[in-house]
Formats: structure tokens, sequence, C-alpha cells
């Protein structure tokens, strides 16, 4: 599995990208932002994507339609904060297979990568 991690906080990538790497799931890129995102998946055609909401330049649900629109068969983790319900389900509406809540739960994500990889999402 080949992943794009897209956060606006450093730490919040540093955080996934040290979960998949102590897991053997190979990280190819990070993102700052909706527009490097889309720049970035067409680039790198990762296998995952891991997407924050809340981000500058392009929000995260508009990220995720323009990747969807590329390739229909994006596998897109939203990573959200609480409190978001309204955007994550308009994330999920727009093509997202499924969301996990920060603070990140590194069992949580690894379970939906599993989920995604099984192919029951």
């Amino acid at each position: 599995m080949r992943v794009l991690i897209v956060d606006d906080s450093e730490f919040m990538r540093l955080s996934i990208k040290k979960v998949l790497d102590e897991n053997n799931i190979e990280v190819i890129g990070e993102a700052k932002d909706g527009v490097e995102a889309v720049n970035k998946y067409k680039l790198l055609k990762p296998s995952l994507v891991t997407m924050d909401l809340t981000m500058p330049k392009m929000e995260g649900e508009n990220a995720i339609k323009e990747i969807i629109s590329y390739d229909p068969d994006a596998k897109i983790i939203v990573c959200s904060a609480m409190g978001q319900e309204t955007r994550v389900m308009r994330a999920i509406k727009s093509g997202a297979k499924t969301f996990i809540v920060k603070p990140l739960n590194a069992e949580r994500l690894l379970d939906e990568i599993q989920r995604i990889k099984s192919g029951e999402l």
C-alpha cells in the first residue's frame, strides 16, 4: 500500500507517518493543502490517501471531489476533528471511503486501512 498523507498540520502528518512506518506501510508523499494533494495524487498515484478537511487553499472536501473526478477508484480516508460530522458526511458523499476522528488513534487508522485493503470498503 502506497499512502499520500494530506494535512495542514505538520505534527499530524508526522504522527500518521510514524504509525504507517511502524507498520511497514509505505508513505510516498505528503501534502499540506488541497491543491498540493490533488497535484501529488496525479503525480504519485497512491493507493490510499489520508485527508484532512480543514486546510488552506483548498478544503479537503473539494480536494476529494477533484481526486475522485480524476480517479473514481481512489481510496480516501478522512481524518477530521470532533464536531465536523456534517462535513465528514459530505466528504463521504463526495467519494471518501471512511473517516477517523482526531486526535489520531493508531489502531483505528490501521483497522480502516485493513478494511480498504481487504475490499470491505
